[in-house]
C-alpha cells in the first residue's frame, strides 16, 4: 500500500508489521497518527460503536497481543482492551443507538460517528487512518485502508475499543431480553437469532431497516390483518 503524504507517495510493505504505517508517517513528520474503526456494522440488533485511538510513538506504543479484534479470542480482546486504554495517548468511543441507524442510515451513521470519535480525542492528530471508508472534512490528511484493522496498529486499537465496548453492551441487553441470546451472537444474524426473531418478534433494540428484521415485522403485520380483532 502507498501512503499519500501531501505531494509525496511513500510505499509501505504489508509484511512490515502492524506498526509500520505509524512509523513511516512519524519519519515524515506526521505525529500523532489516529486510527478509527467500528463494530456492529453487520449486526441486525444493538448499537453501532466506533472507536478511535492514538498510540504512543516507538516501542512505548506497542500493545502486547494487539491485532484485529475479530481475530482475537474474547479473553485476548479484553486483555488488549485494558492495554490500549492504559497505554494510548488518547482514545474515544461513540455509541450510535439502533433507532438512529434506522432513521439516518448505516453508512451515514458510520462516517458521522468516525468524525465524532476523532473530534473527541484529547489531542488533534496530524494524520488519520480509517478502516475501509474515507472520511472527509477532518482538516488533516488521511488514508482509508482495506482491512486496516489487520495492518495498522492504531486502527487495530480502535477496533478493540469498539468491539469490547459493543460486546459488553450486548451482554447487558441480554439481561433485558434473554430470549434472543444477545450474549452469544452479539446481535449478528445466526440461525438461533433468526428463530428467536420469528418466535418473539423484534425487540426495541433490533434494527427495523435490516431486511431480516423488516421481514419479521411484515409477517407480523400480515397475521394481524387476518385477525378480525385487528384495527388499522
Amino acid at each position: 500500500m502507498t501512503l499519500s503524504l501531501t505531494r509525496r507517495r511513500i510505499p509501505v510493505r504489508r509484511d512490515a508489521g502492524i506498526y509500520a504505517y505509524e512509523r513511516t508517517l512519524a519519519r515524515s513528520g506526521f505525529t500523532p497518527v489516529a486510527g478509527t474503526d467500528e463494530a456492529g456494522r453487520g449486526a441486525c440488533a444493538g448499537p453501532l460503536v466506533v472507536g478511535a485511538a492514538v498510540l504512543k510513538p516507538g516501542k512505548r506504543g506497542e500493545i502486547p497481543g494487539l491485532a484485529d479484534s475479530k481475530l482475537l479470542t474474547p479473553a485476548a480482546r479484553e486483555r488488549a482492551y485494558d492495554e490500549v486504554l492504559a497505554r494510548a495517548l488518547a482514545w474515544s468511543v461513540i455509541i450510535v443507538p439502533p433507532d438512529e441507524v434506522d432513521r439516518v442510515g448505516l453508512h451515514r451513521c458510520n462516517i458521522t460517528a468516525m468524525r465524532r470519535a476523532l473530534a473527541r480525542l484529547d489531542l488533534t492528530p496530524s494524520y488519520v487512518l480509517t478502516d475501509g471508508f474515507p472520511v472527509s472534512g477532518l482538516g488533516v490528511p488521511g488514508l482509508a485502508m482495506w482491512k486496516g484493522d489487520q495492518v495498522a496498529a492504531c486502527i487495530a486499537a480502535a477496533s478493540v475499543i469498539a468491539k469490547v465496548t459493543r460486546d459488553r453492551i450486548m451482554c447487558e441487553l441480554h439481561e433485558q431480553w434473554p430470549q434472543y441470546g444477545f450474549d452469544a451472537h452479539k446481535g449478528y444474524v445466526t440461525d438461533e437469532h433468526q428463530q428467536a426473531l420469528a418466535t418473539h418478534g423484534p425487540s426495541p433494540v433490533h434494527r427495523r431497516s435490516y431486511a431480516n428484521v423488516a421481514r419479521v415485522v411484515s409477517l407480523g403485520d400480515e397475521s394481524l390483518r387476518g385477525d378480525p380483532t385487528y384495527e388499522c
